[in-house]
C-alpha cells in the first residue's frame, strides 16, 4: 500500500515468456498488494513462468481476445480485488517497472487520477530504439488528437498507464475495441468524464522480444485513432452519440 491505497499491477501478456521474469523482478513489492497476469492465449510458456515466479492471480484466455480484450480482463479483475490504484505494465520489458513508485505516488496523494509514462517527453523513444516511422506517426497522431480533443498530452500511445479505481469504475471501458485502439478510446473516455491526466518521462527499450505491430496494423491503428478523436469532438459538440461515453 501507499498512503493507505491498495495497488494492483496488471500484466497483459502475449508470448512474454522471455521477458516476464525480468519485468516481474523489478516490480516494487514494498508497495504492491497484488499482481495479475492475463495471458492472451500465448503459444509459449508465459503462464508456466508466471506460476514459477509465484504470481498468485493468473488468467489465461481460451482464445486470443486481442490487446484491448486483454486489458478488459486485467482491469475487471483488478477492480474485483478492490484495488485503489491499478497500473498496467507490459511484461515485454519495453517500459521499466522502476517508475511505479512515482506513478503510484501521484495518484495516492490525490494530485492526478491518471498517470501515463511518456516515451516522448525527453528523448526516451528514439534513444530506446523506437523505429523512426513509429516515432513520426506518434508525433503526427498526437498533434491531431490534441487539436481535436483540446488537450496537451505528449503522446496518447504509451502502454504504461496508472489509473485510480474511481476512474475505471466511472468509464465504460468494456464497450471499447478489443484491438490496439482500445488505448485511445479509454483516454477519450477519461477526458470526456472531466478527469485530468499527468505524464512522467519514461525511458523505453525496443528489442526483438518487445511486442510490436507491423506497418499495415499500424496504419489500421492510425485510422482508428483519428476516428476516435473525431467521434470525441462530435460527442462534445453533441452532434453524435457513442456507447463509449454512455
Amino acid at each position: 500500500m501507499l498512503n493507505n491505497k491498495k495497488i494492483a499491477i496488471v500484466l497483459p501478456a502475449y508470448n512474454a515468456a522471455l521477458t516476464l521474469e525480468k519485468t516481474y523482478r523489478e516490480l516494487p513489492f514494498d508497495i504492491i498488494d497484488s499482481v495479475i497476469l492475463v495471458d492472451d492465449c500465448s503459444k509459449d510458456k508465459t503462464c508456466e513462468i508466471g506460476k514459477q515466479l509465484g504470481i498468485k492471480t493468473i488468467i489465461k484466455h481460451d482464445k486470443n481476445k486481442g490487446y484491448g480484450g486483454n486489458q478488459k480482463t486485467c482491469y475487471t479483475k483488478a477492480l474485483e480485488t478492490e484495488a485503489d490504484i491499478i497500473i498496467m505494465v507490459h511484461p515485454d520489458y519495453q517500459y521499466t517497472p522502476r517508475l511505479i513508485h512515482a506513478m503510484s505516488s501521484i495518484i495516492a496523494n490525490g494530485v492526478y487520477p491518471v498517470v501515463l509514462g511518456s516515451r516522448i517527453l525527453g528523448k526516451g523513444a528514439l534513444k530506446g530504439g523506437m523505429p523512426f516511422y513509429k516515432y513520426f506517426f506518434n508525433r503526427f497522431l498526437t498533434l491531431i488528437q490534441n487539436l481535436l480533443m483540446g488537450q496537451k498530452l505528449s503522446e496518447y500511445h504509451t502502454g504504461y498507464r496508472a489509473f485510480s479505481a474511481e476512474v475505471l469504475k466511472g468509464i465504460n471501458f468494456t464497450q471499447n475495441s478489443n484491438d490496439f485502439v482500445f488505448d485511445n478510446e479509454i483516454l477519450s473516455q477519461v477526458f470526456m468524464k472531466g478527469y485530468e491526466i499527468s505524464e512522467i518521462t519514461c525511458p523505453t527499450t525496443y528489442t526483438k522480444e518487445s511486442s510490436s505491430i507491423n506497418f499495415l496494423r499500424s496504419l489500421k491503428y492510425g485510422i482508428g485513432v483519428l476516428r476516435v478523436s473525431i467521434l470525441y469532438r462530435l460527442a462534445k459538440w453533441k452532434l453524435a452519440k457513442s456507447n463509449l461515453y454512455s
